[in-house]
């Protein structure tokens, strides 16, 4: 009986679907369902980062316009797929300067791509398949970036109609040179261009692996920035080891929200709210010190980042039985003091009217607080 090895983060009794243990995919929320930021869209951007929309994609943006990010519904007939993740350009910029692009990308961990093979003369190809619809027709790239050795492979691929959902499938050789290191790190980054200046198309598209060149990233990618009317959705994202795509791997919804959640959860509404109160112990009237929050999965790091989020107000229970407030207030700060990748510790001021040492729990009643521990 074959064996399909499993990566560090992945659960061996919820791998055991239709009999089989899989997780061929090596890209996470490939089908687009996770959305634990927002579905959006509510706002614009002009800078890179995590936005709103499917979980685990970061747009990088130089230069070329404002943009939306969403989970939209619109997706391939008769795929099985229900969601897909939506670039909407709101500010346009024809002309690109040199160094202006964007694309989006997804971030492997190493340490979940050590069956590659890489640096070894048995490293393995990969064959890249997804759903594409653009308003924008033409050449796109599909970017390789390994980061342990800054080593890079580009491939194209042709948007041959215009907002129309079409399959693609591109496959990258093995790197018999780079090393993947065995870690948490970022091993692989997968970059969908969506435009780019010269410094970026100058050169010769690298489809074969070799030392990055900037130049050699993404020649004859299209410009989907000149244009307010221009959109590009994509769906059905999967990454395997070998020269052919296979059919894409539905996981559960709870199996896809537990691997996302390694890289970003959200501490939720708490207490008359709903939810889970954490205990922790007041350090005067305004302070509550030694805040557990167990995380619902172990995270990639033991100290994660916390945020705040606008208009987040806590509520905190001296008497956890009959939900007796104590004391409220906009929290003012927020000190991680020592979490680990099960368990974050936490202390937070704004309050009013506590005592001191005092055992209390507490919870955001407003928003949630956004828990990041992305590559």
């Amino acid at each position: 009986m074959a064996i399909t090895r499993l990566g560090p983060n992945q659960d061996i009794t919820a791998a055991k679907i239709a009999g089989q243990i899989n997780f061929k995919n090596i890209i996470i929320n490939g089908d687009m369902s996770i959305a634990q930021r927002g579905a959006g869209p509510s706002g614009t951007f002009a800078g890179s980062g995590f936005s709103e929309g499917p979980d685990r994609y970061e747009h990088i943006l130089i230069g070329l316009g404002t943009w939306q990010s969403s989970q939209s519904t619109d997706v391939p007939s008769g795929q099985g797929f229900s969601s897909s993740f939506r670039m909407n350009c709101i500010s346009a910029n024809a002309s690109a300067a040199s160094n202006d692009n964007i694309y989006v990308r997804q971030k492997i961990e190493a340490q979940n791509l050590q069956h590659l093979k890489y640096g070894t003369s048995s490293a393995e190809s990969l064959t890249l398949s997804f759903w594409v619809k653009s308003t924008k027709t033409g050449t796109f790239v599909v970017w390789l970036y390994q980061d342990d050795d800054t080593r890079s492979v580009a491939k194209s691929y042709t948007v041959n109609s215009s907002d129309t959902w079409e399959k693609k499938t591109i496959t990258f050789d093995g790197d018999t040179t780079g090393i993947i290191d065995n870690d948490n790190g970022s091993g692989i980054r997968v970059n969908f261009f969506l435009g780019a200046g010269t410094d970026w198309t100058s050169g010769t598209l690298a489809t074969s692996w070799e030392a990055d060149t900037k130049a050699n990233r993404a020649v004859g990618q299209v410009n989907c920035a000149d244009s307010t009317s221009n959109n590009w959705y994509i769906t059905g994202v999967q990454l395997e080891v070998g020269t052919t795509a296979s059919d894409f791997e539905f996981l559960p919804y709870d199996v896809n929200l537990r691997r996302c959640q390694r890289y970003y959860f959200v501490i939720n509404q708490s207490g008359a709210n709903g939810g889970p109160l954490h205990p922790g112990r007041t350090n005067g009237a305004a302070d509550i010190n030694n805040i557990g929050v167990a995380c619902p999965v172990p995270l990639r790091i033991g100290n994660p980042s916390v945020t705040i989020q606008s208009g987040t107000i806590m509520q905190v229970w001296a008497n956890t039985f009959s939900m007796t407030s104590a004391g409220g207030g906009s929290v003012t700060s927020l000190v991680n003091t020592g979490s680990d990748s099960i368990r974050l510790m936490l202390n937070v001021n704004g309050f009013s009217g506590l005592s001191n040492g005092v055992a209390a729990n507490w919870g955001p009643v407003i928003s949630g607080m956004p828990v990041d521990a992305e590559l």
